[in-house]
């Protein structure tokens, strides 16, 4: 008798061990697959201009950041600043991918609160944001000279993490060869 509660009880201490180490994880350090392997490629229409397309292969032989954005995403007003003090320093080419929008919303945006892109092309269909495993926006990417995804920022760039992640990772790719 005693052994029907003792299996029961075992399977919810370790389940509950389970939960108790999940909730114990952050949420933002969620692994990509494609951080170390080459980015996906895309050909895309730019914001600015709807009859120039750039790709990746346009950024090959450059160190890069790609910055997933909408005009409706809340988070993106949060990292904003960010993005416009990162891009007075002209550190790196910063291309934004604006995500499920649309082109009057997205330039109306950028008007209003001041446009930090090298350029934004425009992924209206949500397409390449899948093909780069964007769970939502905002997320960043960290691409080498070679097109291979470095690094991947789930959520708004802070300040610190510029300080503390994406200045020295960018630091040490464009040393490298």
């Amino acid at each position: 008798m005693k052994a029907k509660f003792l299996v029961p009880l075992a399977l919810f201490l370790v389940l509950a061990g389970f939960l108790g180490y999940g909730l114990t994880l952050n949420p933002r350090e969620v692994p990509s697959p494609l951080v170390d392997k080459p980015a996906p490629e895309f050909r895309l229409a730019t914001l600015a201009a709807p009859e120039t397309e750039v790709g990746l292969a346009d950024m090959r032989g450059q160190v890069w950041l790609l910055n997933v954005w909408a005009s409706w995403c809340v988070s993106c007003r949060q990292e904003h600043p960010v993005l416009m003090r990162f891009a007075r320093d002209n550190v790196v080419p910063l291309v934004g991918l604006n995500y499920k929008d649309t082109r009057p919303e997205a330039l109306g945006w950028l008007r209003e609160h001041g446009d930090p892109y090298t350029l934004s092309v425009v992924d209206a269909d949500g397409r390449v944001g899948i093909d780069f495993g964007v769970y939502g926006v905002p997320e960043t990417f960290l691409i080498d000279r070679a097109g291979v995804v470095r690094y991947k920022h789930i959520g708004p760039v802070t300040p610190e993490a510029v300080r503390d992640v994406l200045l020295p990772k960018i630091a040490e790719l464009s040393r490298a060869s």
